[in-house]
């Protein structure tokens, strides 16, 4: 994850759009009975390559939403998008959740599950192949999609890193 601090927005001027992904319910037992908290996990993007997710705790549903949307464009984080799809294939895991993120033809869709759905679809992908191994933890998920993601590179920024142009790569 030390390529993160590359990848890092500030929310500025960006119009972004929520995604809830999950809302939990919380029980804690006391000597007076139950008392119940909710958890929100939020996703946010500008559907053109900023995305970002939070997690908001409060005792009402709609504060934990308000909250998990302030804490995610604290995290907003930039994706290279070429084309509707991810630049190359690309694994990432977080915890028990493992994802594979895989480009796809124009028409295809965001073949993907709910948590890796939401997280592509902010981040303004509209066409990728995506399979969730291992956890179906919806905080796992999503932070394993960001890991994958904040891993990938677009092809101007590998050229320019060896030294050459993107017309000498492709021309031979």
């Amino acid at each position: 994850m030390s390529n993160l601090r590359n990848n890092r927005v500030r929310p500025g001027d960006i119009n972004l759009t929520e995604k809830v992904v999950s809302i939990n319910r919380v029980a804690k037992v006391t000597k007076g009975g139950r008392t119940f908290s909710f958890t929100a996990l939020v996703v946010v993007g500008d559907g053109n390559g900023i995305v970002g997710h939070g997690l908001g705790k409060s005792g009402e549903v709609i504060d934990a939403i308000n909250k998990g949307i302030e804490d995610a464009k604290k995290n907003l984080i930039k994706v290279p998008v070429i084309n509707g799809t991810v630049p190359h294939d690309q694994h990432g895991k977080f915890g028990g959740g493992r994802v594979f993120l895989k480009p796809a033809a124009h028409g295809t869709g965001v073949i993907a599950g709910g948590a890796m759905r939401a997280v592509l679809e902010s981040a303004g992908v509209t066409d990728v192949l995506a399979k969730s191994k291992g956890s179906s933890n919806p905080h796992n998920v999503v932070k394993a999609t960001f890991d994958a993601l904040t891993s990938m590179r677009d092809p101007h920024t590998v050229a320019q890193m060896r030294g050459l142009s993107l017309k000498k790569v492709f021309n031979g």
